[in-house]
């Protein structure tokens, strides 16, 4: 008999306003400085916040580089998945899951651990959620975008796969700096490998508002790239068939329905009087 998986230990905290995630794999030469970026970012804003980082099954000291900077930063907080059979992290998907999932902020902020994205863009983008109203802010690296041709090629690719099969006309899907609403990173299909690249996508599905943003984009800090890091065409093949997969689900999606409920109206007897069987 398969003995059930343990118990996991989740601890209540007080709820902020924005709760920042970032998945990490193998990141230890990068976390110390992240920390101090956010931290740097979020504190000015006057905002209540956390950081979430998301320690992906890192084999390196990614998880007790993050855990040395907790002490004077109640705001720090470490979440750390167990190691895939290969070694190579379970995936950003599976790290937003989880990170979304234990977030408490009403706000959800997302940027990547290798310091490509900025987190000083972070309080612009919650600024910009505010003036247009919109559910979601998308962060959009076209202009500045510091990665090399082949990544770019592959973006390019896959650009075009998704406004050919989900008519996705998000201009950078694929940047993580990105800010939303609690509900939406929630009702995400997370549970799905590389569910994450089409977040602002399935948002518009879903029926909330989404808008874009220039930010700033940077050369990687230090070590290598450990997300995506496949040629042309590992990485076109597996995204158009996923593609394919989320129009399905799109199609498939079941429009909300209204729901109402009514409650019996109390029912008076005399005194002493039970009341009849059926009545």
């Amino acid at each position: 008999m398969t003995s059930p998986p343990p118990a996991q230990h989740v601890p209540t905290l007080p709820a902020v306003e924005v709760s920042v995630v970032a998945p990490a794999h193998n990141e230890e030469d990068n976390v110390a400085e992240l920390v101090e970026q956010v931290g740097s970012a979020m504190l000015p804003t006057g905002k209540s916040f956390e950081f979430i980082l998301v320690d992906d099954g890192s084999s390196d000291r990614t998880a007790a580089v993050c855990a040395d900077l907790q002490p004077g930063r109640p705001w720090l907080r470490l979440i750390s998945l167990a190691k895939s059979a290969a070694g190579t992290g379970n995936g950003q998907s599976a790290a937003f899951k989880v990170g979304f999932a234990r977030a408490r902020g009403d706000l959800i902020a997302v940027l990547d651990a290798d310091l490509q994205n900025d987190p000083a863009d972070i309080p612009a983008m919650l600024a910009e959620l505010e003036r247009t109203g919109a559910d979601f802010v998308q962060g959009d690296r076209s202009r500045a975008r510091a990665d090399n041709w082949m990544r770019k090629q592959t973006s390019r690719i896959g650009r075009l796969f998704r406004r050919l099969i989900l008519g996705d006309t998000i201009r950078d899907t694929g940047c993580s700096l990105r800010v939303m609403r609690r509900e939406i990173a929630v009702r995400l299909p997370l549970e799905f490998k590389g569910m994450h690249r089409f977040i602002p996508a399935t948002a518009r599905h879903m029926g909330y508002t989404v808008v874009e943003m220039p930010v700033n984009h940077r050369e990687r800090h230090a070590g290598e790239t450990k997300y995506g890091s496949m040629g042309i065409t590992k990485r076109a093949i597996p995204g158009l068939i996923d593609c394919f997969a989320v129009r399905y689900m799109r199609n498939r999606r079941r429009t909300p329905l209204g729901v109402t409920e009514s409650t019996p109206e109390a029912v008076e007897h005399p005194a002493g009087q039970p009341a009849e069987v059926g009545a």
